[in-house]
């Protein structure tokens, strides 16, 4: 059962005689959705500060954390605030899936009518988030909240760039390039993937399958307080690649492009030797012509063969029917 938000018990009598008559209009119940993973030290400080923000805007609103199963003691940290704090759930992953997947649980989770999703390292402050709202009123579907300046290093910013440019070629929209981690659109998106049961997610481009509607309002972002970042550069990369190879064709049209540059290249070598041979009445001379030629074209066969493969083995993967995610533990509200 969907957990009902009180508006009532939750908020303070001057939230309620100051603002009820424009909350009757906008009516938001939001769900703040955040996925965790290693993020002990910030949970409670993201809990204080996102609970004073969206308390001051007198909206009605939940917290999903969903623990990706990062083995410190986050879990516990979410089990004493759902104690504490009617508005906040708990989320558990059998096992460690990712950020995307663990996203997609809570998304699914949720109960309001708007949806947000921020990182858990306090580098997308919540104090950030009436921007979003304000840009979302306007009509739009899909807000993004990229940052100002980035604060993290130069590779990373670099790795980070590519994914964008990746996911940009998978989504097809101008906005991918403005794309980031915090986030707020309209809960009626997910029914466009309520069906979606790969494991490779990606809620950008699951939310492109809804709507067109997107937006960006630049946010100011702050450095990481605690922790090191799980994403690596490598890992960055890794998955700008199964971005473009799980969600866009992009690449079998790269080896098709290939395939035919090639395929004129060849035509022009033998056009060239014919016409040596012809004119001249002798053959190219030199095993380093005829070997170069070998494995330009062998190494191109090979590059189409491999992006052949990868869909391949996708499909393999598909057929298996692997879940997305499975929750081991999922915190009850207090009755």
């Amino acid at each position: 059962m969907p957990k009902t938000i009180d508006f009532e018990s939750n908020y303070p009598n001057s939230c309620r005689e100051q603002n009820l008559d424009r909350l009757s209009e906008v009516n938001y119940q939001l769900s703040v959705v955040i996925p965790v993973y290693r993020s002990q030290e910030s949970l409670r400080e993201l809990h204080r500060r996102v609970v004073a923000t969206l308390t001051g805007l007198c909206i009605s609103f939940e917290i999903l954390f969903v623990e990706d199963c990062g083995g410190d003691n986050s879990w516990k940290i979410i089990l004493q605030l759902a104690q504490e704090d009617d508005r906040v759930r708990g989320l558990k992953m059998s096992r460690n899936f990712g950020q995307h997947n663990a996203l997609l649980a809570g998304i699914r989770a949720a109960s309001g009518e708007l949806i947000v999703t921020l990182d858990d390292d306090l580098q997308h402050p919540p104090e950030e988030l009436p921007k979003l709202l304000a840009k979302i009123e306007e009509g739009f579907d899909v807000v993004y909240g990229p940052p100002k300046k980035e604060q993290h290093g130069f590779l990373r910013d670099m790795a980070s760039l590519i994914t964008k440019i990746a996911l940009q070629r998978a989504m097809g929209a101008e906005t991918a390039r403005h794309v980031s981690a915090f986030r707020v659109f309209r809960t009626q998106l997910r029914g466009a993937f309520n069906e979606y049961r790969s494991h490779s997610v990606n809620i950008d481009v699951l939310l492109t399958w809804g709507t067109a509607s997107f937006t960006a309002m630049p946010v100011r972002h702050e450095a990481r307080k605690y922790g090191e970042s799980g994403y690596t550069t490598r890992k960055l990369l890794t998955h700008a690649i199964n971005m473009i190879t799980g969600f866009s064709t992009m690449p079998l049209k790269f080896a098709s492009f290939i395939g035919f540059i090639f395929a004129l290249f060849g035509m022009f070598v033998l056009a060239y030797v014919l016409l040596r041979y012809f004119l001249l009445g002798s053959a190219v001379p030199g095993f380093a012509f005829l070997a170069s030629i070998i494995a330009l074209f062998s190494g191109a066969q090979l590059l189409a063969l491999g992006i052949i493969g990868e869909y391949l083995a996708r499909m393999h993967q598909r057929t298996m029917d692997r879940p997305a995610y499975l929750l081991r533990e999922v915190t009850r509200p207090r009755t």
